[in-house]
């Protein structure tokens, strides 16, 4: 039976999952109203736990007939589609002398900052997660709007960069979302962004009357837009650098996705029963003095209809970025498209995000392969990306 995070917490008898829970459905508005669809078992030898749906494309029309004439057949189009249950979370450690003497419960803490950290994945993951990319990841929502009807392009950037641009262009603004929320099928009950796009989007709100305030189901105040709740969707550490889940590009442009929770919409997945979220605590009586907690969840989403799902692209919230990016430790000196102040004869590693390459002679970046010192005169690296982020390292 299709479930929220809510009804899963009642079928619990463990205390502690019920805390994590909760911790998840504070941590994120989009969990704590997402539907999720319990129905996947694991398949032959409990290898794979995929999710089977069809998809609708284009929907049904129907018309009027003169009498003796037939209907003009017509029928809707849709696709058949797949979805893996994917696994996420974390595990952490803390020595029993610790949790024997601090004030305040350690592996307690611990559990608490892993559950924000396993929320703050799965936010980033439903905007940009893709399943061909990274094998443990779910297709997030980037992939499955992109290129749909429900993609709006506009012809220009908006400019909502500053207060001048702001006054000058939030009626272009509102105009243009409008046009995009009515591509969809139905009013979306929700609009996920960035933190400085939620800052922006209300004010334009307040200034053009759409601005209203409901609570959440803990009493916090929830902006929205027409009705409409705004979700900053917050930002995700992933072990090098902290990223917004909701990116603005180098050019300052970033995107508004808008999505329709329901099981004929998009939803979530999960394995058969209360199998959602599960923690592994220690046992504090075992041998051992460093004790290994872990907090998973199991999940994904899908999106049923195409048109109940979308993103308006293009809106400019901050000057173009001129420069890279520097992770903290990192060797060198930030410029434009460019790391210097390297030493020529030395090979370096770069890091961004996932991908890993390495120098080439010239400054460029090539596969560890193929790796070589930086050559003569050659104290730089370049051909990089202004805005992102860099880890570099001596080999």
């Amino acid at each position: 039976m299709p479930l929220t995070l809510a009804q899963a917490k009642v079928g619990m008898a463990d205390k502690v999952d019920q805390m994590v829970v909760d911790e998840f459905r504070r941590d994120s508005f989009l969990l704590d109203k997402l539907i999720f669809d319990n129905a996947v078992s694991p398949g032959t030898g409990g290898s794979t736990m995929t999710y089977g749906y069809m998809q609708l494309l284009t929907p049904s029309t129907a018309e009027g007939r003169k009498l003796n004439e037939e209907y003009k057949p017509g029928e809707a189009l849709k696709t058949k589609k797949n979805a893996d249950i994917k696994i996420f979370g974390g595990s952490f450690q803390v020595d029993r002398v610790l949790e024997d003497t601090a004030a305040k419960s350690e592996i307690a803490f611990q559990l608490q900052q892993k559950t924000k950290a396993a929320s703050n994945k799965f936010h980033y993951d439903f905007i940009n997660a893709d399943s061909t990319n990274e094998e443990t990841d779910f297709d997030g929502l980037e992939k499955l709007v992109k290129g749909t009807s429900t993609e709006y392009i506009p012809t220009a950037a908006i400019d909502l960069s500053d207060e001048t641009k702001i006054a000058a262009n939030s009626n272009k603004f509102v105009f243009e979302l409008d046009q995009w929320l009515g591509t969809l099928d139905g009013r979306p009950d929700m609009l996920l962004m960035n933190r400085r796009m939620k800052t922006i989007m209300s004010a334009v709100a307040r200034e053009l009357k759409y601005f209203t305030q409901t609570e959440d189901a803990f009493g916090r105040k929830v902006n929205n837009y027409d009705g409409i709740p705004m979700v900053d969707m917050g930002e995700y550490y992933d072990g090098l650098t902290t990223v917004p889940c909701v990116a603005t590009d180098t050019s300052g442009e970033t995107s508004i996705y808008a999505v329709k929770i329901g099981l004929d919409a998009c939803h979530g997945i999960s394995p058969k029963g209360e199998k959602l979220i599960k923690t592994y605590l220690p046992d504090m009586k075992a041998p051992g003095a460093v004790k290994t907690g872990e907090v998973e969840m199991l999940a994904g989403i899908v999106l049923k209809n195409s048109k109940k799902a979308g993103v308006f692209r293009k809106v400019k919230v901050s000057a173009p970025v001129s420069v890279v990016k520097l992770a903290k430790g990192s060797l060198g000196t930030a410029g434009d498209k460019t790391i210097t102040g390297l030493e020529t004869g030395k090979t370096y590693r770069v890091k961004n995000a996932s991908t890993v390459k390495y120098t080439a002679a010239d400054g460029t970046l090539t596969e560890e392969a193929e790796k070589a010192a930086l050559g003569e005169g050659i104290t730089a690296i370049k051909g990089l990306t202004n805005g992102r982020i860099y880890l570099v390292e001596e080999v």
